[in-house]
């Protein structure tokens, strides 16, 4: 068993990224070569240097929603925030005229809330309570007699992590989203996808990289601390993902030809690590059959023998995080550890709107 303590370092407070440089490709880009130990100091512009003729780059192209929704609820006009946390798959919808979506949700205060409370947003939109789970959860059904989507984002908060102190603001909108965003469901950003840019993109396909794009709706487990001592003894929340057939033939023909398969991010990394599989004969591979669903993967040192990734694009995470945990098994714990201790003394910003890694 592996105590959480080891992934455990101090950040200087002033090293969090509380708004986003004013271009997205002029962060600042850590190359970390891992056959050699040997890092670089250079610009996220710099990215298509690393990248060779063949490499398939793979983004994921879910889109963030306004996850934070504050109303009152019905009967006493009580304040409550709720927190969509991810929308409920596989269930039949309201077939009468209102639009309806069935959400896990956080709420607070949760005290409040017991099951069959209404909650009202504006004119518009509003949620009825269907279960009270602890822990500060619900299901909750939105009603709304436009497009449920469309209200969210009409009034809803940009999901900001709990370390950007301040509220959100109107460039967030569009900062805290990748250029290439397209299917909406995340609660978080693939923060590592926060630093391309349209122009980026191209010189990377210049290059003769491929770009590939698959989705990994982003969930709750991005905001909630590992409570257990023991890493092992965590369970991850399961998020949804999919991949296109296109996608999968592109990747499984990539791979079967020794070319790189490069993630940017931890999300892109966790859905093709979830949906490959390893043939003594066929080598690394996506089947159709596990192409989408939904992900509890928890990937940690010691957790899986190889990867189907070859290369990770990712920021710099917090301390005693899954995602620390993850890219410490991507590369050595104590290496990774190492480079976040240089990267502080060169003054990287941290976390989501902070700078990145490219770990080859």
């Amino acid at each position: 068993m592996t105590n959480i303590s080891i992934f455990d370092y101090d950040l200087p407070k002033e090293l969090i990224a509380q708004y986003p440089r004013s271009e997205r490709d002029a962060s600042r880009l850590l190359v970390v070569h891992r056959d050699s130990g040997e890092t670089e100091d250079r610009l996220f512009s710099e990215l298509p240097e690393y990248l060779r003729e063949g490499d398939v780059v793979v983004f994921n192209d879910s889109r963030v929603i306004k996850a934070r929704l504050k109303g009152k609820k019905k009967e006493t006009d009580a304040k409550i925030e709720i927190f969509l946390v991810k929308k409920s798959r596989g269930r039949k919808q309201d077939i009468s005229r209102t639009n309806t979506e069935k959400w896990e949700a956080l709420a607070r205060p949760a005290r409040r809330l017991k099951t069959g409370d209404e909650i009202i947003f504006d004119e518009k939109l509003f949620a009825v309570v269907e279960e009270k789970k602890g822990d500060g959860l619900f299901n909750i059904e939105l009603k709304s007699e436009e497009s449920v989507i469309n209200e969210i984002e009409r009034i809803g908060h940009v999901p900001l992590p709990p370390y950007i102190r301040r509220n959100d603001e109107a460039e967030d909108a569009e900062r805290y989203q990748c250029v290439y965003a397209e299917n909406p469901g995340s609660v978080a950003a693939p923060t590592a996808g926060l630093h391309f840019t349209g122009s980026l993109l191209n010189r990377i396909r210049t290059k003769g990289a491929e770009t590939v794009f698959i989705t990994l709706h982003v969930g709750i487990g991005t905001f909630r601390p590992v409570t257990t001592e023991m890493i092992e003894e965590h369970q991850m929340h399961a998020e949804y993902y999919q991949i296109s057939d296109e996608a999968r033939i592109r990747i499984n023909r990539a791979k079967n030809e020794g070319r790189r398969i490069i993630c940017v991010g931890t999300t892109s990394l966790r859905a093709i690590e979830s949906a490959g599989v390893f043939d003594s004969n066929e080598g690394w591979y996506i089947p159709e059959i596990k192409s989408h669903g939904e992900t509890a993967i928890f990937i940690f040192p010691g957790s899986r023998g190889s990867f189907f990734t070859d290369g990770l694009i990712t920021n710099f995470h917090l301390p005693k995080s899954t995602l620390l945990m993850l890219v410490s098994a991507f590369y050595e714990r104590d290496k990774v550890l190492e480079v976040y201790k240089d990267a502080m003394r060169k003054e990287y910003r941290f976390f989501s709107y902070g700078d990145a890694m490219l770990i080859l």
